[in-house]
């Protein structure tokens, strides 16, 4: 692979030149220049992909949806990416791509269902109930089924290095906010502002003390922070007991 032996022939050889190939990222438009040297840059130890999708909409024509899974400079980085690409003569070139890339490995979909329909103030109260007999904290998560970035931090959860950490000093709350009209008395009450985004987190001792509140929308963007982050809040505020 191109990226793998950093062949920059190689690689610009897979994207249009005429028409130029239409690039938009996590963070705006990038020329193609700013694209070779993008994957270029990552210098990868190893790579995987998985294809979620893959079609042809018409003739010459043909979409592929990737998540890449590239180990570079001892880290892990995860780089989706939808390309199209357009048959040029004898050859296939990239006419049009959009990636995105994250420090969290991000879901392939978000039909899961993790925030519940009921009620958010009994749930509380049952965590802290748990959390009062097993010597937790609880941590309370805003946040909705239809955000992406939600999914992300509960698939961070799920990680060996982070669930090492959660699973034995938390208990986790999910409270659906819905777009802005559920359980707000309850963000107001934790002093977390649905106009800072979400997913938003709150930390609660084993009474419903609070002890820690996101203000300024840290994990709105939750693919854009690194597991160390998680970690490091966790083990902040984990009980001593």
């Amino acid at each position: 692979m191109a990226i793998l032996r950093g062949d920059s022939a190689e690689l610009s050889s897979l994207y249009s030149v005429s028409p130029p190939a239409e690039i938009k990222t996590g963070t705006g438009e990038a020329d193609l220049n700013a694209e070779y040297a993008f994957w270029k840059g990552l210098k990868p130890v190893s790579m995987d992909i998985s294809i979620v999708k893959s079609a042809s909409p018409q003739p010459g024509f043909h979409g592929v949806l990737f998540q890449a899974s590239v180990k570079s400079r001892g880290k892990t980085l995860y780089i989706t990416a939808e390309q199209i690409w357009q048959q040029q003569g004898q050859v296939w070139r990239i006419v049009a791509e959009e990636r995105d890339i994250a420090k969290l490995e991000q879901p392939l979909s978000i039909t899961e269902h993790i925030y519940p329909e009921g009620d958010a103030h009994a749930e509380i109260r049952e965590a802290l109930a748990k959390a009062q007999k097993a010597h937790k904290r609880v941590l309370v998560v805003f946040g909705a089924d239809w955000c992406y970035d939600c999914h992300v931090l509960d698939k961070a959860f799920q990680r060996k290095d982070i669930a090492a950490v959660l699973a034995p000093s938390y208990e986790v709350v999910h409270i659906d906010v819905g777009r802005g009209e559920k359980n707000q008395d309850l963000m107001n009450q934790y002093g977390v502002p649905m106009k800072r985004g979400i997913p938003a987190i709150a930390i609660l001792d084993s009474t419903g003390k609070l002890l820690y509140s996101q203000k300024n929308g840290e994990w709105e963007r939750a693919r854009a922070l690194g597991p160390e982050d998680l970690i490091a809040l966790l083990r902040r505020w984990k009980s001593q007991g």
